[in-house]
């Protein structure tokens, strides 16, 4: 379908600064970033087109973040800049999640862990894992990528754990790992790592505080289903 007979104040740019943000659709919204088309296509044409390549990866919009620069320029309209600027629009929305998430951190609190790696995690067609290092007041000093592994297993050494422990000067920490399968249930080699885990931080005193499996917008906390016990 093609919008060129659109008249002026139907065009997504005025109805953005008339109406506001709000009032447009996905595709409206990606129209104004693209903004011009080919012959062929105006930018609402090739809106509708990147949409369908994110809704491929079963997400819509966000499936922004998982189309590489390549599969769109495989779109016609599409050059490096328009691909690059989309992939840019994508981490800054990622970034933008994350820095709205760093207010409400509560080391205490699961889901507020679980919200503010969930953006970074959650697309990952591999398991990583993450360790986070807590201060004695419950605050995040710091978080580092500690394993990466294939789409179904991770690497992961307790002796890595508390190395990294020491040096990020943790008086406790957080482990999160993601499943690629978007499930967040804990296989038995995670139930087997966290007690081992759990066992060396109380003999170290670096407590481990909760581990958390990071699966498509969900998560499963040990500390919530009360196979950690530990609080400050």
């Amino acid at each position: 379908m093609n919008h060129s007979k659109l008249l002026p104040s139907d065009r997504p740019y005025e109805r953005f600064v008339k109406q506001g943000a709000g009032t447009l659709s996905d595709a409206e919204l990606l129209a104004i970033i693209i903004r011009t088309g080919t012959v062929d296509k105006d930018a609402m044409d090739i809106a509708a087109d990147i949409l369908s390549l994110g809704a491929g990866f079963g997400k819509g919009l966000i499936g922004l973040y998982d189309v590489s620069i390549e599969e769109l320029l495989k779109i016609k309209g599409v050059g490096i800049v328009k691909a690059v600027k989309l992939k840019a629009l994508a981490e800054l929305s990622m970034r933008m999640h994350r820095e709205c998430a760093k207010d409400g951190f509560n080391a205490n609190d699961p889901g507020t862990v679980a919200d503010y790696f969930m953006e970074d995690m959650r697309h990952l067609e591999y398991e990583q894992v993450v360790l986070a290092a807590i201060d004695s007041k419950g605050c995040l000093i710091s978080h580092k990528i500690i394993s990466s592994g294939s789409v179904n297993k991770s690497l992961l050494s307790p002796r890595t754990v508390f190395i990294e422990s020491f040096r990020m000067k943790a008086v406790y920490i957080i482990l999160l790992h993601n499943h690629p399968s978007g499930d967040p249930n804990p296989s038995d080699s995670d139930l087997s790592l966290t007690e081992v885990i759990s066992e060396l931080g109380d003999k170290l005193e670096i407590r481990l505080l909760d581990h958390i499996v990071i699966g498509d917008n969900c998560y499963y906390s040990f500390r919530e289903n009360n196979l950690l016990d530990c609080s400050f």
